[in-house]
């Protein structure tokens, strides 16, 4: 298969990216394709569509075994699962599947045609395989059955960020970044209200700690240019 092309994201480290595709649609990212395939004909008719699926790889989860049965982080890390039954990234084709909408395509770019998109749960360089048209009366399953998932939603945590930390975030992206707390970044199986959590969102390092259910960012600041 050919890698056609990569997403640009805020999400430069796996701590941190929503859990599923659609979490946050505050989130934005940018799908540049590689020169082979910056064909303008490539994408016409999309603008048609909402939202689109995307096939990509898991490419820091790539390992040569696998194993029949992993650890679901919603499950606490304690209980194993069939491969199959989860959306690990330890799989024996380490690919992924997330449904996104599609906001814009950026004709007028260098790098064009460039599809901007929301809500998406990639990493950062992530390589896509394929994107499909997303279709409502065939791929939406409102009855469908979620599985051990199901009655596992958490409820969103309360973001506490002084004004001085929250102000150093360009604005168009502090929804996101709230948004990325409010849904506890944290591994399903750490608790602990004495620790202290870091992670790197686009150009920023947050570090954070979690009482309860409220969250408080207890330092921001910006990155290196050469980081991100």
């Amino acid at each position: 298969m050919q890698i056609i092309a990569h997403i640009q994201t805020d999400f430069v480290t796996k701590f941190g990216i929503p859990r599923q595709s659609g979490l946050i649609p505050e989130t934005e990212g940018r799908i540049v394709f590689t020169p082979a395939y910056r064909n303008p004909d490539a994408v016409r008719g999309l603008e048609g569509f909402s939202h689109i699926w995307l096939i990509w790889q898991f490419s820091e989860a790539l390992r040569s075994d696998w194993s029949p049965t992993v650890r679901p982080p919603r499950l606490g890390g304690d209980q194993r699962m069939g491969v199959f039954a989860t959306r690990s990234p330890f799989r024996p084709n380490a690919l992924g599947l997330s449904s996104v909408q599609l906001k814009a395509i950026d004709y007028e770019s260098p790098e064009g045609p460039v599809l901007v998109v929301a809500g998406a749960d990639l990493l950062h360089q992530t390589p896509l395989y394929d994107i499909k048209p997303y279709l409502a009366y065939t791929d939406s399953h409102p009855e469908a059955r979620g599985g051990f998932t199901e009655n596992l939603d958490p409820t969103a945590l309360e973001v506490v960020c002084p004004s001085a930390f929250f102000d150093l975030v360009d604005p168009a992206r502090r929804p996101a970044l709230r948004a990325v707390l409010a849904q506890d970044p944290r591994p399903r199986y750490q608790k602990d209200p004495e620790r202290i959590y870091a992670f790197e969102f686009g150009d920023y390092h947050v570090r954070f700690q979690v009482v309860g259910t409220v969250l408080t960012v207890v330092h921001l600041s910006r990155l290196s240019p050469d980081v991100y």
